[in-house]
C-alpha cells in the first residue's frame, strides 16, 4: 500500500510537470525540427492489448509502448513523446501489472517520439535502461548528437546502465529476448526476438525496427553519417534472414495494426501471425533505399560532369 501511495503521488508531480513543461517541450520541438508538426496519432493513447504469450501493446494509437512481462519483472520497450507515461501507466495497470514491477527498459530507436519519458519512467521504478552503444550516446544527451534531428536537445537525457549487443539474450525471470542490431534508421536502432510456444506450436516473434529512410537523410552524397547506406543494406539482410512468424514495430502504422486487430475479437495467437507480410516490409523499404541510392549516384554523376 505505501509503494502503491509514493507511486501515485510521484504520477501526480510528473502531470503537474508535464503540464507546465508542455510549452517549451513544443517550442524546442519547433527549433530542433523546423517546419514539424506533431501528428495527431502521437497525441492520443489506445487501449492495451496482447500480443501474444506475455507481450502485450501498452502504447498509443500510431507509437508503440510493449510490455513483456514475468514473476520476477517486466520489460518495457519504447515509450512515445513527452507525457505519454500517464498512459502506458494506465495500459499496463488494466492489464493487471504494476509499472513500478517495470525493471529493464529498451528502445528501439533513440528519435523522441519513441524515448521521451524514458528518464522519467527509470526515475518512477528504478528501472535499468538497456541500449546499443551508438544510441546510448544519443539517449544520454537527450538527442543532441542524433546524426539526423540533432543540434539541440529533443527529449529528456536518460542514463544508459548497460550496452546491449547484436545476438545478446537478454534474461529477467523466463524471459529470453534476444537483441538484433538493425541501425541505419538511427545509428543504434535495434529489434528484439523471441519463441513463443501456444496451442503446440511455436512462433517466431519479432519487435522490428523498420528500416525506414527519414525525409532528408543522405546516404551517399554527403551522407547524415559515416557508413549509414551500409547499416541500412545490413538491416534488410538482417531481417530478410530471420524468419518473423508474428512481428510488430515501433509504429502501429508500420505493421497494419489496424487491419489486423479489432477491440471487439477474442484474443488468439495468430492475430499478428504475418510471416509473408514482414517479407513484403522489409522488400518496400530496401526497394525505397535503392532508387534514393540511384537518385544520390544520378545526382554525384551531374555533379562530377559539372565540374569537367
Amino acid at each position: 500500500m505505501q509503494k502503491f501511495f509514493l507511486l501515485a503521488i510521484i504520477l501526480l508531480i510528473c502531470k503537474i510537470s508535464f503540464a507546465t513543461n508542455s510549452v517549451n517541450y513544443n517550442e524546442r520541438l519547433k527549433e530542433a525540427l523546423p517546419g514539424f508538426e506533431m501528428p495527431s496519432q502521437w497525441l492520443q493513447t489506445h487501449p492495451a492489448f496482447r500480443v501474444i504469450g506475455n507481450l502485450y501493446g501498452v502504447g498509443g494509437v500510431d507509437l508503440a509502448s510493449y510490455l513483456i512481462t514475468s514473476d520476477d519483472g517486466h520489460i518495457l520497450i519504447n515509450t512515445g513523446i513527452e507525457g505519454s507515461l500517464k498512459d502506458i501507466e494506465k495500459n499496463i495497470a488494466t492489464l493487471g501489472f504494476d509499472i513500478a514491477d517495470v525493471k529493464i527498459l529498451l528502445s528501439m530507436q533513440s528519435h523522441f517520439d519513441h524515448t521521451a519519458d524514458l528518464a522519467l519512467i527509470k526515475e518512477l521504478t528504478g528501472a535499468k535502461m538497456y541500449a546499443t552503444k551508438k544510441d546510448a550516446r544519443v539517449l544520454e544527451d537527450g538527442g543532441l548528437s542524433d546524426p539526423h534531428f540533432g543540434g539541440l536537445e529533443t527529449f529528456r537525457p536518460v542514463t544508459v546502465d548497460k550496452i546491449i549487443e547484436d545476438g545478446e539474450i537478454i534474461k529477467l525471470g523466463d524471459i529470453r529476448l534476444k537483441v538484433y542490431y538493425h541501425p541505419g534508421h538511427t545509428e543504434g536502432s535495434s529489434s528484439y526476438g523471441m519463441k513463443m510456444a501456444e496451442n503446440g506450436k511455436t512462433y517466431n516473434v519479432l519487435i522490428s525496427n523498420m528500416g525506414t529512410i527519414n525525409p532528408g537523410k543522405k546516404l551517399l552524397v554527403d551522407p547524415t553519417y559515416p557508413g549509414v547506406s551500409e547499416d541500412f543494406a545490413l538491416t534488410y539482410r538482417s531481417q530478410k534472414q530471420i524468419g518473423a512468424d508474428i512481428w510488430v514495430a515501433a509504429h502501429k502504422s508500420q505493421y497494419g495494426f489496424y487491419f489486423k486487430y479489432k477491440a471487439s475479437q477474442s484474443y488468439s495467437p495468430d492475430t499478428f501471425f504475418d510471416p509473408e507480410g514482414f517479407l513484403e516490409a522489409v522488400e518496400k523499404l530496401a526497394a525505397a533505399y535503392t532508387r534514393q541510392l540511384e537518385q544520390e549516384l544520378a545526382e554525384l554523376d551531374q555533379k562530377n560532369k559539372l565540374r569537367n
